[in-house]
This record gives C-alpha cells, sequence and structure tokens, in this order.
C-alpha cells in the first residue's frame, strides 16, 4: 500500500485555494475602472426654450421553453416537474422571473416590457431618463449605456432607472436556478441596454418645442399599499410632469413617480408582465376603461413610469385590499384583476391630478456625483466573487455608485440608487433600543425632501443602479434582541449592501442639494 504524500496533497490544495481566490478577485474587478462623475451644471438667467422628446422600445424577452408545475408551488423541481425541451440539450433553457423565490420560470408573456426615455431639453442642458420594467438595472449596467451613447445626442446627463418589477426577469443574478448560479440570461441583458440606447436615440430624435407642466397628489393613492415593517412611513405621493406640444397643444409625453413594489402579481405568477405600471401607462396614454365604456379620456404621447420610494417594504400584499375603481368589487388575492384596479385607479387620480398644472419656465440646474459604499453584506461579497452577481469594487470591498440633483422652477429631483426607506426622504426615522448600533439620535438627517426646492419634488428610485435596501443606521437590525419585539431578523438588511449605505447616500444628497 503505497504512503500518502501528504505534501502533494498540501500542493493541490494550494493550487485549488490560488485558483479560488483568483477566480473570486477576477468576478471582483471592476467593470468601469477609474471612473469617476462630478457634474455642476448652473442656469442662465434666462427664461428656458423646453424642448422634449419621448420614446418606447420594447424589452421583453422570448420564452423558448416552457414547464409544467405539477405542485403548483411556482417552483421548477427538476425532480417532479418536467419541461419542453425544444432545442434538445437536456437543459431547460428558462427565462428566470426576477423576485421572492429561485426557480420560478416564466411560461407566457401577459404584457410587453419596455424602456421608456423621456429627454428634457431647456436650451442649455439635455437630461434623459429611462425607465425599465425589470427588478434593477445595476451602475455597471448604466455605465455600458452612458459610454455608448451617441456623441451627437448631446446629453449631459442620463438616468435609467428600474421600476423594480418582480414579474420580469433576473437582471441581477439572484433569482437562478440555484443559489449558485445567476439568473442572468447575458444575451438579454445586452439586448436590454441595446434598446435603452435604442429609446434614447428614438426620443432624442423626436426632440420638439414643448411646454412643461407638473401637477402633484399627495393622499389619494395612500389605501393602496402598506409599509411591512415599522416604523410605519410611507410614501403616497403622485409626481407628475406633462409635455405639451408648444405649437399643437397636444401631449408628447408624461412622466409619472409612485413609491410602491410593482408585485401586485405575487410570488405564484409565471407569466412576464410589468404588472400594476401597466396598466397606469395604458390609462394615461389610452384612456381609462370600464369595460367597452370611456370613463376617462387619455392625454396621448408616451408615458414613463418611474418607482419612489419603496424600501421599508412598501408594497400591495396579498393583504391590501383593492376596490375595483368602478364597482363594488374588492381583489385581495394576487391577479391580474386586482393589478388592472389598482392600475387604473392610479391612472384616474394621475389624469386628473393633470387637470390642474403649473407650468415650468426655469432652466435646469443639475449636479450628479459618483461616491463609493462599502459591501458589508457577506451573502453579496459571496455572490461577487462566485461571479453570481456580476459587480466589481471599484476599490477593496467597495462599491462605485451615484445619485443627482437637478431643479426646473418648482420642480425638483433627486435619484437614489436602490430602495429607500420613505422616512429618510420624508422624516419619521426612529431609534429603537434594540437596533443594532443604539443610536440615540438618526443619521441622516435633515428628511431629504425638507432639503429640496420648490413645490413639486420628485424622489426617483433605483437610479442608475440597485444596491437593495437604503435603511436608517439607527433602525439597522441584525442582531437579535430584534426591534419592536420581532421574533427573527427583519427582511430588508437580508438585501442591503450594508448600514452604511444609507449615511453615505444622505450625505452626499444633501452636500448637492446644499
Amino acid at each position: 500500500m503505497k504512503k500518502i504524500s501528504w505534501s502533494a496533497i498540501g500542493l493541490a490544495l494550494l493550487v485549488v485555494i490560488g485558483f479560488l481566490v483568483g477566480y473570486g478577485f477576477y468576478n471582483g474587478r471592476d467593470r468601469h475602472p477609474d471612473y469617476a462623475l462630478n457634474i455642476d451644471i448652473k442656469p442662465s438667467a434666462t427664461l428656458a426654450q423646453y424642448r422634449a422628446g419621448f420614446a418606447a422600445v420594447k424589452i421583453t424577452p422570448q420564452i423558448t421553453e416552457t414547464w409544467t408545475d405539477k405542485n403548483n408551488n411556482a417552483y421548477f423541481d427538476k425532480k417532479t416537474d418536467t419541461f419542453d425541451d425544444r432545442n434538445k440539450n437536456n437543459n431547460f433553457d428558462a427565462v428566470w422571473l426576477a423576485g421572492f423565490q429561485n426557480r420560478r420560470a416564466a411560461n407566457t408573456i401577459h404584457d410587453d416590457l419596455w424602456a421608456r426615455a423621456m429627454v428634457i431639453d431647456d436650451g442649455q442642458t439635455r437630461i434623459v431618463v429611462v425607465a425599465v420594467d425589470l427588478i434593477g438595472f445595476t451602475h455597471k449596467n448604466a455605465l455600458n449605456v452612458r459610454k455608448r451613447l451617441d456623441p451627437k445626442w448631446k446629453i449631459d446627463y442620463s438616468v435609467v432607472c428600474s421600476t423594480h418589477n418582480h414579474e420580469g426577469p433576473d437582471m441581477l443574478g439572484m433569482w437562478g436556478d440555484s443559489f449558485w448560479e445567476s439568473g442572468v440570461n447575458a444575451e438579454h441583458a445586452l439586448m436590454v441596454e441595446a434598446k435603452v440606447i435604442e429609446a434614447i436615440g428614438q426620443a432624442v430624435g423626436h426632440l420638439q418645442p414643448a411646454k412643461l407642466s407638473v401637477a402633484q397628489d399627495l393622499i389619494g393613492a395612500a389605501t393602496l399599499t402598506t409599509d411591512t415593517r415599522l416604523p410605519l412611513v410611507k410614501d403616497d405621493g403622485l409626481y407628475m410632469l406633462k409635455a405639451t406640444d408648444a405649437n399643437a397643444d397636444t401631449t408628447l409625453g408624461t412622466f409619472v413617480v409612485w413609491g410602491n413594489h410593482p408585485e401586485t402579481l405575487w410570488s405564484q405568477n409565471l407569466a412576464i408582465t410589468s404588472d400594476f405600471p401597466h396598466y397606469v401607462r395604458e390609462g394615461i396614454e389610452k384612456g381609462v376603461y370600464d369595460g367597452d365604456k370611456l370613463v376617462k379620456k387619455g392625454l396621448g404621447g408616451v408615458a414613463v413610469y418611474a418607482t419612489g420610494c419603496v424600501g421599508g417594504l412598501i408594497t400591495t400584499s396579498p393583504e391590501v385590499s383593492i376596490k375595483h375603481p368602478f364597482n363594488d368589487q374588492v381583489f385581495t388575492k394576487p391577479s391580474f384583476e386586482k393589478a388592472e384596479a389598482q392600475g387604473k385607479t392610479i391612472a384616474l387620480l394621475m389624469l386628473k391630478a393633470l387637470e390642474k398644472t403649473e407650468f415650468i419656465n426655469e432652466k435646469i440646474q443639475l449636479k450628479a456625483q459618483t461616491f463609493e459604499i462599502p459591501l458589508d453584506n457577506p451573502m453579496f461579497r459571496f455572490g461577487v466573487a462566485m461571479g453570481v452577481l456580476d459587480a466589481g469594487y471599484s476599490s477593496w470591498l467597495k462599491l462605485r455608485t451615484e445619485a443627482a440633483v437637478w431643479t426646473m422652477g418648482q420642480a425638483s429631483f433627486i435619484t437614489i440608487p436602490g430602495e429607500i426607506y420613505p422616512e429618510i426622504v420624508n422624516g419619521g426615522i426612529e431609534t429603537p433600543a434594540d437596533a443594532d448600533f443604539n443610536l440615540q439620535k438618526a443619521v441622516e438627517m435633515p428628511p431629504l425632501r425638507s432639503l429640496m426646492k420648490g413645490k413639486y419634488k420628485f424622489v426617483i428610485g433605483l437610479a442608475n443602479d440597485e444596491i437593495g435596501y437604503i435603511i436608517p443606521q439607527s433602525e439597522w437590525d441584525e442582531e437579535a434582541p430584534h426591534i419592536y419585539g420581532a421574533k427573527e431578523p427583519l427582511y430588508g438588511e437580508i438585501n442591503s449592501v450594508g448600514p452604511q449605505a444609507a449615511p453615505i447616500i444622505h450625505k452626499a444628497i444633501v452636500k448637492m442639494l446644499k
């Protein structure tokens, strides 16, 4: 019997460890080395001569293989469920849906997903905002797009924000076939980036003289969501911008913001859909119908829907009842009927608010900058090292991200690179005794909206990144005992880069606002 060569085993282990370390370092490489952004555009004193352009381009993935969910749990189980192996490769080529559980594969398409673009030009500064019907669009993706924009389009600043749709394909990597495998289809991700660029190009091509006006409804949507985490702080406001053809008085497009997770269809849905934003946009553009009867006329143009403050988490869960806007039906269980009732209700509120708008004549003032946030979440670090999360470090264990602030007269805008808790924006941060940092006062003060100029204050969430939940540091809670008597660790911290995110983002935005 041969002796065991411990030196050979040790050498082999060193080789394996070296390979794994090298693999992790490679996966954590910066995708855009040395990138930095620091924009500070001050407006001239002259009145703005606005032009606006809108476009909508489909980003719906193609479903090539479907499956049979034999136990109806919306989870593809290789042992019991079957699939249609059309290319005969003995592998389920699935479109993995993002949000909720792993292995939730799409079986059909209910409505298209979109990249919807708005370009605003005041004669001096040109800003583009694109909203995509996806769970997230990372900073890497945003920079991939930004670096490929045609210089002839003269874009001063670009924002690509995601609606945070939980019924579309995985764009982050967390919802694949297993914990070890990314759910992102690389070809589809490249297609999305290309379509975002296409939408921007079309919107620039559609630029024409426009009158801009703004409106809001701060209370009408209060009953349509719940805050699933104490303290109970929501952002119920509906914020709207309308661009009208300066010569024809027809609507070129609308930009609307509301803070709610697009997950009304919940975790058992297997159809690709943009969830309730589909019905919001359709109602604003084409009108709101009760069956075949037109109840409220639409505005025409292209509606761009963006998500606001959704941390906390703000959602229309199965516990939230939605009343049909035209009869006494009440929907609680997740369904397309519930999503439609919700979307039509929001569209009606927005259309009513847009009947009385305030015009904007002042030029754009814009600030934007990149900064770093430590990636403290050990599972996210592991995901980066394994290549499940396709994100790179700008410096050791730090992620580059960005935020922006701009004003147009009575309208002001801030962008947030993730899912911010509403109390950071509107106030109401608490300092519960059992929180991990045991802080005596809130760090993220004053509330961001208190520093924003004007009457109409738009907060665009998941903009140019998706770093997860942005939690007030005084409410951060991983270790027992848990705050407010909770029995288990809270959900937000699991999907956050760490407790430093909120203070760093708040500080960066406050600096720009001041």
